[in-house]
């Protein structure tokens, strides 16, 4: 009886808990709801299915919570962030496409200074490199010309820099530019040879020369005459592409010489030179016949001729010291060529010799004289030109820098001026009386 009684106060109170509930908690939801937002809001438990994507909202809803009571839910977990939940078969290593951005750029950062230290090592060889080969250059030219039983050896006393037998012979300037010195032979003072070579040990250099090959190995002679060798004499041979611009660029050639037309009468030099000279007859006394057969001529010109450049004889010199020079260029060959030069060369004593025996008729020598007198006051003019432009010049900067001082003071002081001014030329214009002492 009395279990019957327990089983009916069970059902009865199963009934009436919908009734009760919607009576006592008026405003919430259902049981059902409640409990599915409560499980929303709990943290995930080891059971939970994991996915890929965590909810990115993981806060319960406004709406299940509005009337939420904390005091009358005792006991229930506070909010905890969420727990972002990984794949089970996640690879915890970095993918291949993640790490590509880093090893790209510490292979980059490599890759520059792979070719920053190629570069360094290939300017360090090409350095060493070019300055060797610049060296071997300038000692085959001064093996072949310049040492014992050699022409120059033949034709000067003293070669080199210095008085002892173990003076240098050549006097490095750079790693391209070395120069030799010679004296000791009548009709001029010394000779002063420069090679200028190519800037091999300068990388950059060389691949522009490269690439644009626009210099050359050339060598120059400078041959300083004595003043009582060397008669009136401007006179040049070079190539017919650079007779016009030398003509135009020099000023004793542009004063006192021009461009020669070939003669027809006698053999002259070859169709690719050119003659430039103060007179017809200097030119043919000096393109002799021997010249012509080892040189200058047609067929002489073509097998021997490759390296010659220009040839200049002046009295005129426009140089600071020396008036009377000869000057010769011509370009070097490799340091295993040197040979091929050797008539370019037997030049420079050939013509020391037949200009310092060189005398102009009377009727030129008038000419010439003639010539160079009216030059000589065409410079004296220029002269006094600029001596007046200068002192014009600095009149005009004096009356400048007075006005300006003027400019600057007072009205009281410049009336004091102007009566200090006045009163000194009424003085001036006064009549000079003078004193005598009665006897």
């Amino acid at each position: 009886m009395g279990h019957l009684l327990t089983l009916f106060l069970f059902f009865s109170l199963i009934c009436l808990s919908p009734i009760l509930a919607d009576s006592d908690f008026e405003g919430f939801e259902d049981a059902d709801d409640v409990d599915e937002d409560l499980e929303s809001s709990l943290p995930l438990t080891a059971q939970t299915v994991l996915t890929s994507q965590p909810d990115p909202d993981p806060t319960p809803k406004a709406g299940s919570f509005e009337y939420w009571d904390e005091d009358e839910f005792e006991g229930l977990p506070q909010d905890q962030p969420p727990v972002v939940a990984t794949e089970k078969n996640a690879d915890p290593k970095p993918s291949k496409t993640e790490a590509a951005p880093e090893g790209s750029s510490s292979s980059r950062s490599y890759t520059v200074e792979i070719a920053c230290g190629g570069f360094l090592i290939v300017f360090v060889v090409n350095y060493f490199t070019g300055k060797r080969v610049n060296e071997n250059i300038a000692l085959a030219w001064a093996a072949k010309f310049a040492t014992k039983d050699t022409i120059f050896d033949k034709n000067f006393s003293l070669l080199g820099v210095g008085d002892g037998d173990d003076s240098p012979l050549l006097l490095k300037e750079g790693q391209n530019v070395f120069k030799f010195y010679a004296s000791g032979r009548r009709c001029c003072q010394g000779l002063l040879t420069t090679m200028e070579l190519k800037s091999r040990h300068d990388l950059i250099s060389s691949i522009f020369n490269l690439v644009i090959p626009t210099s050359r190995d050339e060598i120059s002679f400078e041959v300083y005459m004595n003043d009582d060798a060397m008669d009136h004499v401007v006179f040049a041979v070079t190539n017919n592409k650079s007779a016009k611009a030398m003509h135009k660029e020099l000023p004793d050639l542009h004063k006192f010489a021009t461009i020669l037309s070939p003669p027809t009468a006698r053999k002259w030099v070859g169709h690719d030179l050119a003659v430039i000279s103060e007179s017809k007859e200097v030119a043919a006394d000096l393109i002799t016949e021997a010249v012509l057969d080892q040189v200058f001529g047609e067929k002489a010109f073509q097998k021997f001729g490759k390296g010659f450049m220009y040839m200049h004889f002046s009295d005129q010199h426009p140089g600071p010291t020396n008036k009377k020079m000869l000057l010769f260029k011509f370009a070097l060959p490799d340091a295993n060529s040197m040979a091929d030069m050797t008539r370019l060369v037997a030049l420079i004593p050939y013509y020391i010799d037949l200009i310092g025996r060189y005398k102009l008729s009377s009727q030129a020598r008038s000419k010439t004289e003639a010539t160079r007198s009216k030059a000589a006051q065409e410079a004296y003019k220029e002269l006094q030109n600029a001596r007046q432009e200068a002192l014009q010049r600095k009149k005009a900067e004096r009356k400048q820098l007075m006005e300006e001082t003027e400019a600057k003071l007072s009205a009281e002081s410049i009336r004091k001026k102007e009566a200090k001014e006045r009163a000194r030329q009424m003085k001036k214009a006064m009549p000079k009386m003078k004193m005598t002492r009665a006897s």
